[in-house]
């Protein structure tokens, strides 16, 4: 039988190979009885005690899965756990109830009238439709006392396809296990898409009703980097496949196949990830987001739990740079215990830097005390600081002064300290029109390109409606990347990038060409980035640059991409 290839949305440059596991959830309810044979009261009572037990089975699950995948991951849980104790959905259920359905009834149609409100909406809050569904089925699961698939101990080889996969799916996942995975729905933003980068699993989602077609059982290639399903795959494929699993792990750093050093570091969010992106090879830490330091708990971390925290990156990498972003949060992080605006637009509101240097100057001061003093530490690496979201170049001359401010107090208290190198992210059309003006106050620049594409094209990052124009190949988007290289021609200013686009191994040559010092990115992809670029020379690099700065469309640009992969 000939292969067949069905396409959707690579989300890890990782291809596996194995047999269909089809993973569906439970079967729908049998029709509820008549409305007088209910007893009200019996049935509020199994809805409560369902509850109890949801909201412990959520606890475990979550500890699980920030000791196995990471904290950033666990968080989705946190939101299972504020949707199952929802006032609305409570109420909701409760008066189904009062209507004389039975409680797995009940929660079934509250739910799904919620389920349907979400999904209706757009980007990131689209996305919770999914976590919806999973705590509704984990209250009915309870309900009725059925047995939860166990997808952690899949046959080894599995390859597992699904409508969907919620979080609670795709935490059991064990990369020992299954070869990877494929799903009818879903986008690179996607709970499965995040999880699958964590675990470095294949996959591939958003493939459509054409994957309902292939058979449990099938033989299949997940390629995770051309976004395709291939089933019935040939020998060639199946080798192909089995061969880009051993991609080469290089501790060392790496240069151009001319001799220009390029640094590949890691993106990472909690201390759960430092280890791994050292395993991948990664030369430092391109982007430490410290916010996930500050999220699910109460109070902020205090000085000392923070320059643990750092110090510990910097023992991971004796050698290499780590550079924290200060905290960021605002726009899409919340923070329960701090009294965040309720904005029309976060995106464009008070987030970043416009909060460390306002309401949060308090947390702002503590974190650059732990920064400083983890910078004058002799764990090893080096350490730099990096602001989040600057627009302009009062932002930059403010937070250093409280930069300078805060090291003489330590100076004054006989601390040791060190002050760090210090940059700014490149992520707003005005930094990168302001570049040649923020190089007299900083060391770096770090272009943040999944902002930086968002507010160059105003498209919102998370809205599916708007993604082809929110990608970071449209020519507005390389040359605000260009423009800011060209700022720091002649200086002592380098430029890295620690957005999405630093992490496509098929985009490297380009960004070599556009003058990038450092490149960013999530850990899994590290080992294809360093190999793509050794097998780069800084000749066909710029020339690649400079046919790319000349298109006009974005599919003009994706032909010089193409050109040089053929």
């Amino acid at each position: 039988m000939a292969e067949q290839r069905l396409s959707g949305v690579g989300v890890t440059p990782l291809s596996g190979v194995g047999t269909v596991v089809w993973y569906a959830p439970d079967a729908e309810l049998d029709e509820p009885p008549a409305p007088e044979s209910v007893d009200p009261d019996a049935e509020r009572e199994r809805f409560e005690a369902a509850r109890d037990e949801a909201r412990e089975e959520i606890r475990a699950e979550r500890e699980r899965t920030a000791e196995r995948v990471g904290e950033a991951e666990a968080e989705v849980f946190d939101a299972h756990i504020q949707f199952l104790e929802d006032p609305q959905i409570t109420e909701g259920v409760e008066t189904a109830i009062d209507e004389g359905l039975p409680a797995e009834h009940a929660v079934t149609r509250t739910f799904d009238r919620f389920v349907e409100q979400f999904a209706e909406m757009e980007g990131r809050m689209a996305e919770r439709a999914d976590d919806l569904r999973d705590v509704r089925d984990r209250l009915v699961r309870v309900l009725v006392g059925g047995d939860r698939v166990d997808l952690s101990a899949l046959p080894e080889g599995s390859v597992v396809l699904a409508e969907r996969l919620t979080p609670s799916d795709t935490a059991q996942l064990d990369p020992e296990r299954v070869a990877g995975f494929a799903t009818v729905t879903g986008g690179r933003t996607s709970h499965a898409a995040i999880f699958a980068r964590s675990l470095a699993l294949p996959a591939v989602v958003g493939i459509g009703d054409a994957l309902n077609d292939v058979a449990d059982g099938a033989d299949v290639v997940v390629d995770g980097t051309e976004g395709t399903l291939v089933v019935d795959p040939d020998d060639e494929t199946r080798e192909a496949a089995a061969g880009g699993e051993d991609v080469e792990i290089r501790a060392d750093p790496v240069a151009t196949a001319d001799g220009t050093p390029i640094e590949v570091a890691a993106n990472v969010g909690t201390e759960a990830d430092v280890g791994p992106a050292a395993d991948r090879g990664a030369d430092g830490i391109g982007l430490y987001r410290t916010e996930f330091l500050f999220l699910d708990r109460t109070s902020p971390p205090d000085e000392d739990e923070q320059y643990t925290a750092y110090r510990g990156a910097l023992e991971a990498f004796p050698e290499g740079r780590v550079i924290v972003r200060t905290l960021d949060i605002g726009g899409d992080k919340p923070v329960e215990y701090l009294d965040l605006p309720d904005e029309e637009n976060p995106f464009l509101g008070e987030r970043g830097i416009r909060r460390s240097l306002g309401p949060d100057a308090d947390l702002f001061e503590t974190q650059l005390r732990a920064l400083l003093r983890a910078a004058g530490d002799d764990a090893g690496g080096d350490l730099s600081v990096m602001l989040p979201l600057v627009t302009t170049v009062e932002e930059v001359r403010k937070a250093r002064d409280v930069l300078e401010s805060v090291a003489a107090d330590l100076d004054a208290e006989g601390e040791e300290y060190a002050l760090p190198e210090f940059g700014v992210m490149i992520e707003t059309p005005a930094a990168a029109f302001l570049a040649a003006d923020l190089v007299e106050y900083v060391e770096f620049f770090s272009i943040g390109t999944n902002d930086l594409a968002q507010y160059v094209m105003a498209a919102e990052r998370g809205n599916d409606r708007v993604a082809d124009l929110g990608d970071y190949r449209q020519p507005a988007v390389l040359r605000a990347i260009r423009m800011t290289v060209e700022a720091t021609e002649g200086t002592d200013v380098w430029v890295g990038m620690c957005g999405e686009m630093a992490g496509d191994p098929d985009l490297t040559e380009l960004l070599v060409g556009l003058g990038l010092d450092e490149l960013s990115m999530s850990a899994v992809t590290v080992p294809q980035v360093k190999g793509a670029v050794t097998e780069t020379t800084l000749a066909d690099a710029r020339d690649v640059a400079e046919r790319a700065l000349a298109a006009s469309t974005k599919d003009q640009v994706e032909d010089v991409l193409t050109e040089t992969t053929q």
